[in-house]
């Protein structure tokens, strides 16, 4: 997977090229049709239009002195926050354009929609500040921006914070209050983890409703496009306390796509607390996200660790109509990670809901190794199974949240830490490895039972091997259960194995699950590991 550093865009964060000839009425101010101004179905006819003639690579290009910037020369153009649009409007919401340049080299046009009639902004090097850099000379009011940003009083009624922004290929982030910009969002994700390179889907346009004194919810729209797919998006965000943004995608695929990623969302996951190996530093955790949460159409919740693993690892979670799922951090804790820096215990997690029935299709968890937080190394997405059809049109729609907690997605106990034994799986009999899993539920209704913890009852199950030793303990100190779990597995194999806890015919948390595999071949024979704390 090759994606911009986002230590890179993070970066840019916190401190127009010419389209296609068949795209450049976007240009001039695009006339509502009679009776009504110019709207998603416009973006939807463009996207369809888009789709019928071949992929033009050559348009998304930008000028080579700007392709030429490095990461520190890019970071002197900074926006002039005295230019920001909307500024006299009496709106609440800024909008701020990213300058073209460095990793940033697919133009996107960006457009206001006043009164129904969408009109292009043209750039001009006088809306920013270029510090160090020289002033380029001779760029076209054609030339695009590379995304934007907008701010709004998320945080203070009378300060302007960094709400949502959308910029690199079809990547946006959004932010609720008190959060700090951590994992992604994108558009579409094509063949992550596949045999092929991974395809990155890019904006051409975009579209925004310029807002009223009285607007609370922004509307933007995308015009995406890919040599494998072209698609149109309204994305219409909520700032507060958990900013959410509704999404409705038309997709057109040009071709066959094997694996398309519907509401895809990268991270990051480096080390978490038992990961010793990976960690340079002072730090006991890096990440962005520590779990995949998922609610499946039948209604379970399910909450699966993220791992830093030594090889490519894609787990899938095979689901019909699924009702939500998510890259979540978890651990809230600034202690659990000291960086005052990145402030990892305020990175948001997203939640995917789905809106009408998405039907039959897995959502899957990509795990790439990595030695260096500057990349996103995870990707979750809703893979359907039946490819999308070739030329045709269609819609979904789903909603996605910035959140700062799981616990009020449901009454559950949830898992407040893991624990699992080393790498190295270590083995009772020849031909067989053996590993002991350690797992904390808290919440929920547990506390209940703290004075008759013999009523609960620890449900533990695998697709491979065996379970031999089964152990459930009230945990006083968070008035929860710790579950023990030893498995056994053949040398060779992998497995997926889950627990929850329930009481006679009632489930009392969600599931945990994960994936373990032992190595081919005859593997040291020992004791039983030693598990490693591994907070999630």
């Amino acid at each position: 997977m090759q994606a911009p550093s986002r230590r890179a865009v993070l970066g840019l964060l916190s401190s127009a090229c010419i389209l296609p000839g068949h795209a450049l009425q976007a240009q001039a101010p695009a006339r509502p049709g009679p009776g009504r101004g110019f709207g998603y179905e416009d973006v939807v006819e463009r996207a369809k239009a888009l789709a019928k003639q071949p992929f033009d690579a050559a348009s998304a290009t930008i000028p080579s002195e700007l392709s030429k910037l490095t990461y520190d020369s890019y970071r002197e153009v900074r926006f002039r926050r005295d230019k920001a649009f909307w500024r006299e409007g009496g709106s609440d919401f800024r909008l701020l354009p990213f300058h073209l340049g460095f990793l940033h080299d697919k133009p996107v046009q960006i457009h206001l929609i006043d009164h129904g009639t969408a009109v292009p902004i043209p750039f001009t090097t006088g809306l920013f500040e270029y510090g160090k850099v020289p002033v380029p000379k001779g760029l076209s009011p054609a030339l695009g921006f590379a995304g934007f940003t907008v701010t709004t009083n998320l945080n203070d009624p009378k300060v302007q914070d960094e709400v949502v922004s959308f910029l690199g290929a079809s990547y946006f982030r959004l932010i609720g209050r008190g959060h700090r910009y951590g994992l992604s969002a994108r558009s579409l994700a094509l063949d992550v983890g596949g045999q092929q390179p991974e395809e990155f889907p890019f904006m051409r346009a975009l579209w925004v409703e310029e807002p009223t004194p009285d607007t609370t919810e922004l509307v933007i729209y995308a015009l995406v496009d890919s040599p494998s797919v072209t698609a149109a998006f309204r994305y219409a965000v909520s700032p507060g306390l958990e900013t959410h943004m509704d999404i409705t995608a038309t997709i057109i695929p040009r071709r066959e796509i094997e694996r398309i990623g519907i509401a895809p969302l990268t991270s990051m996951f480096q080390a978490g607390e038992g990961d010793l190996g990976l960690r340079t530093d002072f730090r006991p955790e890096i990440h962005d996200s520590d779990g995949l949460m998922m609610n499946s159409g039948s209604g379970e919740w399910i909450w699966r660790p993220l791992r830093n693993p030594k090889a490519l690892r894609i787990s899938s979670s095979h689901d019909k109509n699924p009702r939500g799922f998510g890259l979540m951090q978890r651990d809230r804790e600034f202690g659990s990670y000291q960086d005052l820096e990145a402030r990892y215990d305020a990175r948001p997690g997203y939640w995917v809901q789905p809106q009408g029935d998405w039907g039959e299709g897995r959502i899957d968890l990509v795990e790439i190794p990595t030695d260096n937080e500057a990349f996103d190394n995870i990707v979750a997405c809703w893979t359907p199974n039946i490819p999308l059809p070739t030329g045709q049109a269609t819609e979904l729609r789903y909603r996605i949240s910035a959140l700062s907690t799981t616990s009020l997605l449901h009454p559950y106990a949830q898992v407040h830490q893991s624990f699992a034994g080393s790498d190295i799986e270590d083995g009772v009999a020849e031909g067989q490895g053996r590993k002991r899993f350690i797992v904390d539920f808290a919440g929920g209704d547990l506390a209940y039972y703290q004075g008759a913890p013999d009523r609960l009852e620890l449900v533990a199950t695998t697709t491979g091997g065996a379970i031999t030793t089964k152990i459930l303990t009230y945990h006083a100190p968070l008035k929860g259960v710790r579950a023990i779990v030893d498995a056994t597995l053949p040398d060779g194999q992998s497995a997926e194995l889950r627990m929850f806890i329930k009481t006679r015919n009632r489930t009392l948390s969600e599931t945990w699950t994960a994936t373990w595999s032992v190595p081919p071949g005859d593997t040291a024979r020992a004791q039983v590991p030693q598990a490693q704390p591994a907070r999630q």
